[in-house]
This record gives structure tokens, sequence and C-alpha cells, in this order.
């Protein structure tokens, strides 16, 4: 047999070449290093710990306690009827009914919305008006009111279009009969030199409008903090027919009208 000389014809390892590669078998043999031991802790931050453990608990049951009262008062808000409202359910309802005869109680007019505007003419002038005229409104509707702005421009008044021009708020439901309450109550005996209010100001189908001079009639209105005396309008939207039955209507809630002879 002929001797296979093909080993003899390979060609020679580098010396350094089993040294290198020795020390990466070796590498996967080791043992990984132990992990340092973790400090014990002092005894300083045992005591900080403790201190502070109290602390937290006690902030946790203050911030508890403060939101179950916040919760409670507002469901309390919630469910607290007004008294115009208690007022008309008990006795404008039927003394309606029988005044003009209706069938049904759905055909009972009833107030449905109440909205306040305040227009800032000065306010392509000055920007500022127009943040004192949210202020008022929100304070005295206790809503946050909405900028309304110019459908088209008017050059005669110097009004582009999309240029704020006030700000409304429309109030329904309880924070209307609270307004409502308000106004009659409180805010139009405040006005200067008052002798009622004009009965002229329906539009024919049982909404009435009025404009008052003076935002401080209303309570919620601090004389020290206001920029400049502004008026607004108030506009009483109801489910009335006729001009007659709207009358009525406010007349029974107590709005305070120029005696009929008078007019």
């Amino acid at each position: 047999m002929q001797r296979d000389d093909r080993l003899n014809n390979l060609p020679p390892v580098p010396a350094g070449a089993a040294e290198e590669e020795s020390p990466k078998d070796g590498a996967a043999t080791k043992a990984p290093k132990a992990s340092r031991a973790k400090k014990a802790p002092s005894a300083k931050s045992k005591s900080a710990k403790a201190k502070s453990a109290p602390k937290k608990a006690k902030a946790s049951r203050t911030s508890a306690s403060t939101s179950k009262k916040k919760q409670a008062e507002t469901k309390q808000d919630q469910n607290e009827v007004p008294r115009l409202l208690l007022q008309y359910r008990n006795e404008t309802l039927s003394a309606l009914m029988d005044e003009f005869d209706y069938k049904n109680v759905m055909e009972v007019p009833a107030v449905q919305k109440i909205v306040i505007n305040i227009g800032a003419g000065e306010a392509r002038e000055e920007a500022r008006a127009l943040e004192g005229i949210q202020r008022d409104l929100s304070n005295i509707a206790g809503q946050k009111p909405v900028v309304t702005r110019a459908k088209q421009a008017i050059a005669g008044f110097k009004i582009r279009e999309g240029q704020p021009i006030g700000a409304s708020v429309t109030l329904r439901g309880t924070r209307m009969w609270f307004f409502l309450d308000r106004l009659i109550s409180i805010a139009l005996p405040r006005t200067r030199d008052f002798r009622g209010l004009s009965r002229k100001g329906f539009d024919g189908r049982g909404d009435y409008s009025m404009g008052l001079t003076e935002q401080i009639i209303f309570p919620e209105i601090d004389f020290n903090t206001i920029d400049k005396i502004r008026g607004l309008q108030v506009s009483i939207v109801t489910s009335a027919n006729s001009d007659q039955e709207g009358m009525k209507l406010l007349e029974m809630l107590g709005m305070p009208f120029v005696r009929q002879e008078a007019v």
C-alpha cells in the first residue's frame, strides 16, 4: 500500500495561534465571580425610614379624607333642588293649568334655558377686555363662557370676520333655576332706580329679553376687582306659545314687571 502524504503538505500552524485559543477555551470553563454582598442598612437609614413612614401614612389619610369631602359636597349640590323649581312644581303648574285650561301637564309652559351675553366692542383695541368679560360671566353664571365671534366683516364698525366681539353663557337645568332665583330675589332689587321690568321685552313667542346696565348688581362680582362697569343682556327662553302665557309664567315665578295699569 502507498502512504498518504497529504498531511505532510499542510501549511505549518503559527506559534501564537494555539496560545490565543487556549484562553478562550479556558474562559468558558471558569466559574463566574461571586457578586458583591450588599451592604447592610445602617441604623441611621432605618430610623429615617421609620420616621418617614408615619408622615406618608398621614398625608395619604388627609388626601383621602379631603377627596371624600369634595365628593360628598358635589353630591349634595347635585341632589339639592332649587327653591324656584319647587315653587314651579307645587304652585305655578296647577295655577297655569286652571287659568289657561290645559288638558295635559305637558302643555304647561316652562323655562327651558337662560342665555347671558356681554358685548366686547373695546376688545378690538384692548385684548384684556375680553378676559375681564369672561371672568365676570363665569362668576355670575358659575359656568365657563363661550367667546362669540363675528360671522361677517362690517366695515362701518371696523369688524373683521372671525374677530371676537363678546362672550355668552347658556344655562340649563339646576344652574338655570339657581340663577333665575338670584336674579329675581337679589340682583334686580339692587338695581339703581329700579321701578320694574318692561312688559315689551317679549318676542311674540313667549321668550323674554332684558338689558342690565351694571354687572355689579350680582353679589358674586367684587367691585374692587373689576376693570370696567359693563352691561349685559339676559334672554329667558320658555316653551310658551304666546307672550301672554310667557308673561304669566314669569309673573308667577316672581319676575317684577311694571304694573299693568302703568303701561
